[in-house]
């Protein structure tokens, strides 16, 4: 049984804390600057204690997971008290193992899980790819010992790596969302479900893990017409800044299908 302290109460931290102890490893610190969203979190993990102090000399533990924001990271860092030669480890996707060379009395690792969270939504640890990096061999295998009690998909992904995909996901997860955003808010205004679209995204999603994404691009863009991309424009001359959106997209689009043309790929023939 790992012993882990768990740096945040957001919602990364909301779905790691319970899925640490559902894998059998006991959280016993839950620390956040509010004390109430500390303790929100340490009631459901039996045994865990909140507060919002980061002298955590007081908490001894195997790991010390720290799943705030990015941008909070570096904070946390310089401000916390660690026992010496502690496992550190954050679970960014952007940030890199570097991170901790400034702070040579400990032993700093990676723990990204490449998924989005939501706290209205449960999380399907088993499936969640949990990418590792650590600074040392032990470090490395403590969080892969974590990793493989949560996932059976876990990988040692280095910081280069790691960053590329954290690039990529951001164009497979929250590019997507915000532009079914923007189609919820068209067929809101034009009084049309939003579950209409519910088939189309889920074909789309079925056939982009089944054929290469370009290959199977469709739409106007990809056809080049003409005639439709203008009508589009035209009713979203009310939305200046999708209006943009929709231009930029439509340019991306006509040059990747010229770049295929060029190397002769044609699309997949379904």
């Amino acid at each position: 049984m790992l012993t882990v302290v768990l740096l945040g109460a957001g919602r990364v931290a909301s779905h790691l804390g319970p899925a640490i102890v559902r894998a059998g490893c006991q959280v016993s610190y839950v620390w956040s600057r509010s004390l109430a969203s500390a303790q929100a979190l340490a009631a459901l993990l039996p045994g865990a204690v909140a507060g919002t102090s980061l002298d955590l000399r007081a908490h001894p533990a195997d790991l010390y997971l720290i799943s705030v924001p990015d941008a909070v990271i570096p904070a946390v860092l310089a401000e916390a008290a660690f026992p010496p030669a502690s496992l550190v480890a954050h679970t960014s996707g952007a940030l890199p193992l570097a991170l901790f060379t400034a702070y040579p009395g400990l032993r700093g690792g990676v723990f990204y899980p490449l998924q989005t969270f939501s706290m209205e939504k449960p999380i399907e640890w088993q499936t969640v790819p949990l990418c590792v990096e650590a600074a040392d061999k032990q470090g490395e295998a403590m969080l892969l010992v974590l990793a493989r009690a949560l996932s059976q998909q876990v990988i040692l992904v280095a910081t280069p790596q790691r960053q590329s995909l954290h690039v990529a996901a951001v164009f497979a997860c929250n590019f997507p969302n915000h532009l079914l955003g923007i189609s919820h808010a068209l067929l809101a205004e034009a009084n049309l479900s939003f579950s209409l679209l519910e088939p189309l995204v889920r074909e789309t999603i079925d056939k982009v893990f089944r054929f290469p994404p370009f290959t199977v691009q469709t739409g106007p863009a990809a056809r080049q017409d003409e005639p439709t991309l203008a009508n589009h424009e035209a009713a979203l001359g009310a939305h200046p800044g999708w209006l943009e959106l929709y231009k930029a997209l439509t340019t991306s689009i006509k040059a990747q299908a010229a770049t295929l043309a060029e190397n002769n790929e044609g699309p997949v023939q379904l």
